[in-house]
């Protein structure tokens, strides 16, 4: 087991191909005739067909990874949720596939629960999420009847019971804990230390004040336990330690009320391979620390093992997905860089701006060549910070190539921008050597229908 890459790769040519970037590609990449391959898909057809910039999922590749998860968390105990947390990539399609898998979603928006309505997807299988729900969300929330709702503060909680008896109903819900753990990841993306803006803390006594008012309110069902520790995980040991302080959590609720937890969400977080050197746990592995992990504390504590969930996002679709681009103009600086400007930047992927994050990249009409050069790439807006991959060693490019920029499934299209006015790319979905629009590329009409004069 690795760790994730906290330094940018050096700034050389690695001279590897297409074939050697395998890892970081969906599982049915492949080099054929120098092109990049996805799904049985040219790329390079692909992008002079579709358009650019264009973001590529692989269908085999998602609903693999969903299987996954059910497979090797069920195979420990029978009773586990796989909880698809839709923040990382939702479409109406995306929904659909985790309906058919079997599994369950997360939303944290009114406007994902739309989503979820939309798409027909069973209401009891939904978890929701959020540290500030507006009463309307709430509101939609339970008129739509959802499945749990997870509690993020005791404003909420008074809010929610409220709304509940306004309705005749009980409303299932879960605490959100934060267990005091720092996982091995970046700042900006650890949720479950003692200073976070989610949930209750345990060391200062919040948690079991929360529990012990829930349980008074009787428009509220306490169900169980949510905690979640960070995102872009890679130290399993990380989880480890979590559960260890959760369970022993859940042995003070029931000595101090006499309840037992039903649930236990054990939030999500599992890493994946953005760089070459990344090496990530697998999900058999992940499966086995989590679910024997809660099953061996509960043990030690006398406890019955709860239901648990698991929920996973980045490790589902983020190596499903890559991002096409056009080659628009080339940029040497003599004895400091090399800029390739592409037809795309921040405003569909603000991940390098924010976090520094560094992704592989290739030209997809010359995968089957070495990368024998170093250049920035970098986007089209009136920033300097505009840069979607640094020092990246590349394929020798020229205007007009399609640069594929690798693992871009997550937290791309969900967090990107109409910047400059540019229009969002639209999302295909490739598989069996087709390929189909499930998000249109957006239009100027697109962003004007807002606009009120």
């Amino acid at each position: 087991m690795g760790k994730p890459s906290t330094a940018r790769p050096p700034s050389v040519a690695d001279h590897k191909t297409g074939h050697d970037l395998m890892g970081v590609l969906p599982m049915t990449a492949e080099v054929r005739d120098g092109h990049l391959w996805i799904g049985g898909v040219d790329t390079v057809e692909l992008a002079r067909d579709a358009g650019t910039a264009l973001y590529v999922m692989d269908e085999a590749t998602i609903r693999h990874q969903l299987s996954e998860y059910v497979k090797w968390t069920r195979y420990h105990w029978p009773d586990v949720d796989v909880v698809y947390a839709g923040k990382a990539f939702m479409s109406l399609a995306m929904v659909r596939i985790v309906a058919e898998e079997g599994c369950c979603l997360d939303v944290s928006s009114g406007g994902e629960l739309a989503f979820a309505l939309r798409a027909g997807f069973p209401m009891e299988r939904i978890y929701v999420h959020g540290n500030n729900k507006t009463p309307d969300e709430l509101a939609e929330c339970l008129d739509a009847r959802v499945g749990r709702i997870v509690v993020d503060s005791f404003e909420e909680m008074e809010r929610l019971n409220a709304l509940a008896l306004e309705r005749g109903m009980r409303q299932r819900i879960l605490i959100r804990v934060t267990p005091g753990v720092e996982a091995d990841t970046h700042d900006f993306i650890m949720t479950g230390a003692e200073d976070s803006k989610f949930g209750f803390g345990r060391n200062q006594g919040l948690a079991m004040q929360a529990v012990k008012r829930a349980l008074e309110l009787p428009g509220l069902d306490f169900d169980g336990l949510h905690m979640h520790i960070g995102s872009q995980i890679f130290a399993l040991h990380s989880f480890a330690k979590a559960i260890e302080v959760i369970v022993e959590f859940i042995a003070e609720i029931k000595a101090e009320t006499g309840v037992e937890v039903r649930m236990l969400d054990t939030g999500g977080g599992l890493g994946i391979a953005y760089g070459l050197p990344d090496e990530p746990s697998t999900i058999k592995d992940y499966g086995k620390v989590v679910v024997d992990g809660i099953k061996e504390e509960c043990e030690k504590h006398g406890l019955t093992v709860p239901a648990m969930a698991v929920e996973p996002g980045r490790s589902i679709v983020a190596n499903a997905g890559v991002t096409l681009y056009t080659v628009g103009s080339i940029k040497e600086i003599p004895n400091i860089r090399t800029y390739v400007a592409v037809d795309g930047g921040m405003s569909d992927n603000i991940r390098t701006s924010l976090y520094d994050a560094h992704y592989e990249a290739l030209i997809a009409n010359k995968a089957d060549r070495p990368r024998e050069m170093v250049a920035t790439v970098a986007g089209k807006h009136c920033e300097s910070g505009d840069i979607v991959v640094n020092d990246a060693p590349l394929q020798c490019p020229e205007v007009g190539d399609v640069l594929c920029v690798c693992a871009t499934g997550a937290y791309c299209q969900s967090m990107s921008s109409n910047y400059n006015k540019q229009v969002r790319p639209g999302v295909v979905f490739v598989k069996d050597g087709g390929w189909r629009w499930v998000v249109r590329r957006e239009t100027y009409e697109d962003l004007l229908k807002c606009e009120v004069g």
